[in-house]
């Protein structure tokens, strides 16, 4: 399915090629790449950086060189009007490589490291602070696949997978998506974007990788889109060093992200990594047990869970934590004040592992 042949248009950020703002810079080669598993312990760092250093990250999106859709990129982006030079040179290479990946097994999404950040411990956090967010690409896709999603008895229609190619456009109102109403039909629908790593995280204990699609305790994929420019995840370090990593780009996703992916396409990502000790990190947040994303206006507790259920009561737990470390707040006046300011919103349904996080406004506790 495509939005209509168009003559794209926009930069392409080919591997070194345009601004590298950061202290060091990490390409998403294939000796930088994790496919469908995420970093553990036994994994050798491609990158060392000190605390409070920033690096500039290519990362890559899995739509276009996935199995269901050929592994094939230029192939299956040139059926929408994308010439060879538009498509990422590591997406080629990729797909070329004959690098197992096991859909049945294996998680789809793509992760550039593990980045080691010197000095910190097991019981410390690693803040992940989103300085810069470039779009690689001037297009996207938005993925449907049986048996996913939030309707997987019922979309897709068809025995076919979906993968619905979506060009950006640059207008005045800023950079947007553009859908067909119809197949073939008149009529677009123009949506905002607002680019996010859907994936940040940190290496777990042991020597098995995790799969890629459930978010946990070592962040992963949590997908919540508030963690765009600007904003800092904090996850509980699990292994000396950390070992970071980040993927899953995205250009644009709605609360939930319904369909099973939003709109994925490669990002250049530039972050600042920062180790909060021990003992600074329970003086401003508690007792962390998974992700805590932060932006300017807002602290973003989480709770994760199979059950959606379990994972709100998780994150209202989460939340009332915080509130209690980080301004002393009484735990029964904590639960009334969430319940009467703070909105709980759904991050994701569709990867195995559900998402919660709330919106604790800052300014209501005086900045």
């Amino acid at each position: 399915m495509t939005a209509g042949t168009v003559g794209l248009r926009g930069a392409v950020l080919q591997r070194g090629v345009g601004e590298i703002p950061g202290d060091h810079y990490l390409s998403a080669d294939l000796d930088h790449l994790h496919w469908g598993r995420l970093p553990c312990a036994e994994d050798a760092a491609v990158l060392s950086v000190a605390s409070g250093e920033t690096v500039t990250v290519d990362t890559l999106s899995h739509e276009g060189v996935l199995e269901d859709q050929g592994r094939d990129p230029i192939r299956f982006f040139g059926a929408h009007d994308v010439r060879p030079d538009q498509v990422l040179t590591e997406a080629i290479e990729l797909a070329r490589s004959g690098r197992p990946h096991d859909p049945a097994v294996d998680g789809p999404h793509l992760v550039t490291g593990p980045i080691a950040v010197r000095g910190a411990q097991v019981g410390d956090l690693l803040a992940i602070t989103v300085l810069r967010l470039d779009r690689r690409v001037p297009y996207g896709v938005i993925s449907n696949r049986h048996g996913r999603g939030a309707l997987p008895g019922e979309l897709p229609a068809g025995p076919a997978n979906v993968s619905v190619f979506t060009p950006v456009l640059e207008t005045d109102q800023g950079a947007c998506g553009e859908l067909p109403l119809t197949e073939g039909g008149a009529g677009v629908v123009r949506f905002p974007l607002r680019p996010f790593l859907g994936v940040m995280g940190v290496a777990v204990a042991g020597g098995v990788r995790p799969h890629s699609v459930p978010p946990g305790p070592h962040g992963g994929n949590i997908d919540i889109n508030l963690l765009v420019e600007g904003s800092t995840l904090y996850l509980p370090v699990q292994v000396p060093n950390a070992l970071a990593y980040l993927g899953d780009p995205h250009f644009a996703q709605g609360n939930g992200e319904v369909c099973l992916t939003a709109l994925e396409a490669s990002l250049r990502a530039t972050v600042r990594f920062d180790v909060v000790p021990a003992s600074e990190a329970v003086e401003r947040f508690g007792e962390l047990a998974g992700p805590l994303g932060e932006t300017r206006d807002y602290l973003i507790p989480t709770g994760l869970n199979a059950d959606l259920d379990i994972a709100t009561a998780n994150c209202v737990r989460a939340a009332l934590g915080l509130l209690q470390a980080r301004y002393g707040m009484d735990r029964h006046l904590a639960y009334a004040y969430l319940s009467a300011a703070t909105d709980f919103d759904i991050s994701q349904v569709v990867d195995l592992v559900k998402g919660v996080h709330a919106k604790i406004r800052k300014a209501d506790f005086g900045g």
